[in-house]
């Protein structure tokens, strides 16, 4: 016959259960915000790369964009970019010229909901 006491007590269990549970509760939130400051640099960074592009364009040819979807048709973009928050390539709030410019795309906004970790709305960067 084997021992008896060759196992882990439910008591020890508990311990090592609280101590995995202590140790998520500090590491969890961290990690939900380097992920929130991940998708903000991302967006500031689709944002920055989609407005020079749309700079380029208007300097190439003399005319803003009609569509988002130009950029790609003509080669400016490989494709259009995510709004990691939003995320959603189609979400992209359109900012039309003045009435005297051609074209239908001067900049872009972010239709995520919320404010950034700065206090700036989403669709304000």
């Amino acid at each position: 016959m084997g021992k008896a006491g060759s196992g882990y007590t439910l008591m020890e269990l508990l311990v090592v259960l609280a101590i995995v549970a202590l140790l998520l509760s500090v590491a969890a939130p961290r990690y939900f915000q380097s992920l929130d400051t991940a998708r903000e640099t991302i967006l500031v960074e689709n944002l920055a790369r989609v407005r020079e592009t749309i700079d380029r364009f208007h300097g190439d040819t003399g005319r803003y964009p009609e569509s988002l979807e130009e950029l790609v048709e003509q080669h400016y973009l490989r494709a259009l970019p995510v709004d990691p928050v939003a995320e959603s390539q189609t979400s992209w709030i359109v900012i039309a010229p003045e009435p005297s410019d051609k074209g239908a795309v001067k900049d872009i906004r972010s239709a995520a909901p919320g404010t950034a970790r700065n206090g700036q709305a989403y669709s304000a960067l």
